[in-house]
Order: C-alpha cells, then structure tokens, then sequence
C-alpha cells in the first residue's frame, strides 16, 4: 500500500479525487479561514449511513470547484492554517455542515475540539510533584487490553509509577483472547482507535482481530509500556490494608505466589472477559470437539467437518459467514432472532488515495473521525429512547424507532427474497436495537447456502454424533462451537477484592447487580476504580476506546488531585453513590433496554439494565472530566 507523500500534480489530484467532500470542506476552512464552505452550493447532504458517500450529495460541478480548491492549495506545499483551533461556535457550525446539516448540541463543541486533538486532554500537574513523592505511589493494574493501555499512556506522561498484570502470555485483552475465523471490531476503526499516538493506516474501515492487536502493540511500543507489563502474572486476591493505606495483592506466576503492595488498584479486565458455558443434557457423550468461541483453538481442523454454532449473536455473525465455504456443513442454533444494519464497505480495502490523505492532508483525520464517532455514537440514541405516546410498543419505542424496524426488516426481506422459511426465522419481534447493535458481516446471505442451516427449535441434548432438538431430530455435527457470550455480571467480582472492613466486591455486588459511581468507585473500596465497569457499556454504538479515555483522565485526575493535596484514600460517599445510581435506572425507564418481551445480557436477572450506559457520550465525557471530591470520603495523609 502507497501512502507515500505524492510527487507530482497528478498523484495529488488523484488522492483528493477519492476524498469525502463532507471532510474535504473541513479542510477549507481550516486552511483558508473562510467560512463560505460551510455554505450552500457546498453544504453536504445528510447521509445517516455508517459509511457514507464520498460524494455527500453534492453536484458534480460543485465537487469539482471543491476539489480544485483543494488541489490549489496544497500543489505548492503545505500553508499554515487560518484556522488551527476553532472556538465552540466555529466549531458547531463545522460539525452542522460536516453532518448535512443535522442538529449538533454545543454541548458537543468542547468534547470534540478535545477528541480531535485541537486542545489537550492530557491531565496536568498544577504543582508537578518530586521524584521521592511520586515514588510512594503505585497504580496496580489488572488486565492488559484496551483500557490498561489508555491509563498507562495517561500515569506515564505524568510519571506516576505503575505495574500491569495479565494472566495471558500477550497483551490486547478481547483482541487476543479471541480469535475465532472472522474476528473483527463492529464499529469503524477511524473512532475505534486512541485519539493519542501515531496515526495507524489502517487497511479496511471495520479491522479484523490481527490488525487491531497490531495496532494495540505499536502504541505499547510507541509509549513503552512494556517495561510495566508483566504477563502470565494472575491477581488471585487483593485486600485493603487500612493501617497502610495500601491494597496487598496475591499474584500468581510460573514460580509461585507473591505479594504485591500498591496505593492504586485498578481494575482494567472490562465486562466481556469471562466466557459464559452453556450446559446441555448429554454433552459428555459427544464424541466430537466442542469448544466457547472465546476459547478459541487454532489446532481445531474445521475443512470439510459438520459443524454446529449454538448462538446467534456478534460472535456467530462473524464466525458463521467466515466458515461456510469450508466446511460440509454449518448447523446454526437459534434463540433469539437478531436485528442487524447492512454497511456498506464493511469489508472493503481503504485505497491507497484515501490512505494518503488521512496521513498527510491536515486535518482530514481529524474531520474523517469526527463523522465515524457521530455516525456510530450519539447520533442513534434518539432512536431508542421510549415515546409514551406511540402507539405500537409492541414493535417499537417511537415513530424513528419504527422507521428503523421497517428499513430492516425489508432489508432481511431482500437478502431472504427466495427463502420465505428464513424470513419467518431471521425477523426478530422485539424492536430495533434492543439488544446489542450488529453489523450484517453476511449473515442472511450466507445462511441461504445450500450448506447452512438454521434451526430455531429448542436443544434438547447432545448426542454421541450430534445435536437433538425438540422435536427429536438429530442433526449431525463433528465440532460444536458455543457461542453463548461472556458472564457480564462479574466484571471485576471475580478478581476477590476486599475493600474496607474485609467487605468482598463479590458480597457488594450480589445477586448480579454489579454498581458503581460514575461506572468507576465503588463504597468502601479505597483507592480501587474499575475501568469499563458497570452502566458504562457504550450500547448504543460508539467505542469502548472513547470510554476508556474518558475514565483514565478521570483515574489519573483523581491520583493527581490526592497527591496535590496530601489525600492518602478516598473512596466514593454511599449516598453519593445510590444518587447516582438512582439517575441511572431512572434514565434507564427511559430507554429501549428496560422494554418488555425480550431478554438481552444488559439486564441482570431482576431486569435491571446493569451493564449499558444510559448516557449520551458528551454527558459521559462531562461527568468524567474533573472529578468532584465532594462525592468522595477522604482520608488524609
């Protein structure tokens, strides 16, 4: 791939010919000050697609003028910009135009003039401590995927010591945990990635699983985290010592047990770690392979076996189109029947003009991002929260919601058009969105192969040879693939962490109902913050990278602001605490995921919505920014 910097005219005007006019009027305006762009003839068209095109709408000649303006100004070199930080208003109306005219927030300014690296979000001294101060802290942190590696770049800049165990022999977290055929983000990888770093060229807009630990390593490279990384090290216990001030970890490697004291501890192993087994009558008579999705093996031969897939979510949907055409056969087991938005380019190569200028075109990145991160974010939320004056409740929340249904569901129709059987299969009767959002990776299409089959009656156990549903057919199967998701419920009760009075995080969580202020404290656990953490899930779309930068700003600005003022613990206040909490359900009654007659990994056994966030992302971003320390019992040095 070629993003070397063009040398010729012609090289030039090629790339800027495949850029996104949308981003491309962004560009002008920076470069050249002038406001007009963000006018019509100019102005973009809306396009709420994932992937929107290129063209934004705009007539030709009017590209063309754009282009041209583009070209003019770069042919010569690179100018100075007019314009390197727009103020909140210039910025609004930027974001308005960029979008087609949708009705950006100005709330949202300030996040976005951050998240594009316009002002700096990087947390700061006010009275920068000395070496032997920073020298009695320790920030433990467990779990080495995304979220350990956003507050690793974050306690490294400020020089804050820090250590990260990671039970497995690499790090990356979900991305080298799982690594089933077809393994891949479902969210584009332009907002799915650090708004800190070198730039990574990515090679597709959705990246598959290899691609996204390549690029988790280079940043572990790029910031020198590994010096601070132990792996095959398990925290097996952790307790607060109260006479200390410190939590006394247990750790478990090859050599045996160790202590390990920390003024920190941090959980960063996130909701989906733990894979979830589901147990069937007579699996101990199979005489096949089975395995969990999440517990891939490679030395697994799949070529020509008949293979049956026990779940129809996120993984399945990846995994089942991935294996069809080398397999005898696929038997697909569903439960539950899924929503799922075709995208176009899903699978599509970025070209190599498109990859020229997201490396070198100022600002294009910057513009590029911004549309993936409203595109699947906050744009969508609108859409799922409850109209106690619709009508139809039992096939949506609102009149948009409903609109979504019908999109959908002609667009399962016309993907099934030849196999009725499948239609009344495949279109879920709970509304859009009420589950986890998935992306159609080829999914109805595949299961119209003549290979495929998908079967909707219930299991009622394994055979030696196979799978016999209820109504006692028996299909046959060499490899049965679990794909029953993870147990969410524990997130970070499954580390044995006890807090203040020996009180265990498991006994404080009990009965599945896993709570914390802001997704973050928890009473009575000093000093211990849990990353990616209950209500935080980013459910309506958007990226967990953004949520793990939001927290590692506000972890790091609490060790800063409790160094600078000579704090030893704080732990959240209970009142402070159930307020919270309290705002959250209530939100909660207001949205898609407490809407009866379907279930979904969200809600806890009670029905409590435990693990999505209720929040908009620029709320989530303002509650984490600065921490409040009247929310918290502090304990002095």
């Amino acid at each position: 791939m070629n993003v070397e910097l063009p040398r010729r005219k012609l090289d030039l005007a090629s790339a800027i010919a495949e850029g996104d006019i949308r981003v491309l009027l962004m560009v002008l305006v920076h470069m050249t000050g002038d406001e007009r762009w963000l006018e019509p003839p100019y102005k973009p068209k809306r396009d709420v697609r994932l992937i929107p095109d290129p063209q934004a709408g705009v007539p030709p000649e009017i590209q063309a003028e754009i282009r041209a303006a583009v070209l003019k100004l770069f042919e010569n070199g690179e100018p100075k910009p007019a314009i390197a930080d727009p103020d909140n208003d210039l910025m609004l109306r930027m974001m308005r135009a960029t979008l087609g005219g949708e009705n950006v927030a100005p709330e949202y300014a300030p996040l976005m003039r951050e998240e594009m690296g316009f002002v700096p979000r990087e947390v700061r001294w006010s009275k920068p401590p000395g070496n032997e101060e920073l020298a009695q802290q320790h920030v433990l942190i467990v779990g080495a995927g995304v979220c350990a590696i956003a507050l690793a770049v974050t306690l490294g800049r400020l020089g804050i010591p820090y250590t990260i165990v990671e039970k497995n022999a690499e790090l990356g977290g979900t991305w080298y945990v799982n690594r089933y055929p077809g393994c891949g983000v479902d969210t584009p990888n332009h907002s799915y990635s650090f708004s800190f770093g070198a730039r990574n060229p990515w090679t597709r807009y959705f990246a598959k699983r290899q691609e996204l630990l390549d690029y988790l390593r280079k940043v572990a490279l790029e910031y020198d985290i590994r010096k601070h990384l132990r792996l095959n090290t398990e925290l097996t216990s952790s307790r607060w010592d109260e006479s200390k001030r410190r939590w006394i970890s247990t750790l478990k490697t090859a050599d045996g047990e160790e202590v390990f004291e920390s003024t920190t501890l941090v959980s960063a192993i996130g909701q989906l770690n733990d894979p979830l087994p589901a147990h069937f009558k007579g699996e101990e008579t199979f005489e096949g392979e089975t395995l969990h999705s999440a517990l891939w093996s490679d030395d697994i031969a799949f070529d020509g076996k008949h293979v049956a897939v026990i779940g129809t979510g996120a993984t399945a949907m990846q995994l089942v189109p991935a294996i069809a055409d080398r397999v005898a056969s696929v038997t697909v087991y569903q439960r539950t029947a899924q929503w799922a938005r075709p995208v176009e380019g899903l699978n599509d190569p970025i070209s190599d003009g498109a990859q020229w200028l997201l490396a070198h075109l100022p600002f294009y990145v910057q513009w590029y991002r911004f549309n993936m991160f409203w595109r699947y974010g906050d744009g969508l939320l609108p859409f799922l929260r409850k109209d106690p004056d619709w009508p139809h409740p039992d096939r949506a929340v609102n009149k948009g919601n409903d609109r979504h249904r019908e999109e959908l569901t002609n667009f399962i129709h016309s993907e099934l058009k030849d196999r009725p059987d499948l239609i009344e299969k495949c279109v879920p009767t709970y509304p859009p969105y009420g589950k986890r959002i998935l992306l159609d990776n080829g999914w109805f299409s595949t299961l119209t192969r003549p290979n495929v089959e998908l079967v909707t009656d219930g299991i009622d156990r394994f055979a030696p040879d196979g799978i016999v549903t209820s109504d006692g057919k028996l299909r046959p199967a060499d490899i049965i693939v679990i794909s029953t998701g993870f147990k969410v419920t524990e997130m970070a009760a499954r580390l044995n962490i006890s807090g203040r009075g020996g009180k265990n995080l498991k006994v404080a969580w009990a009965n599945d109902n896993p709570t914390a202020y802001l997704g973050l404290t928890v009473p009575d656990f000093p000093n211990f913050f849990v990353m990616l953490g209950p209500n935080t899930g980013p459910a309506h779309g958007g990226s967990v990278i953004f949520q793990s930068e939001c927290q590692s700003r506000y972890i790091s600005s609490c060790l800063v602001a409790m160094i600078e003022q000579g704090v030893a613990a704080i732990d959240v206040d209970p009142n402070a605490h159930d307020q919270y909490i309290r705002k959250v359900d209530a939100e909660h009654e207001q949205l898609i995921w407490t809407h009866p007659g379907m279930t979904t990994y969200y809600r806890n056994g009670q029905g409590r919505v435990f693990s999505a966030m209720p929040w908009r992302f620029v709320d989530y971003w303002s509650m984490t920014h600065d921490p409040d320390f009247t929310q918290y019992r502090q304990t002095k040095i």
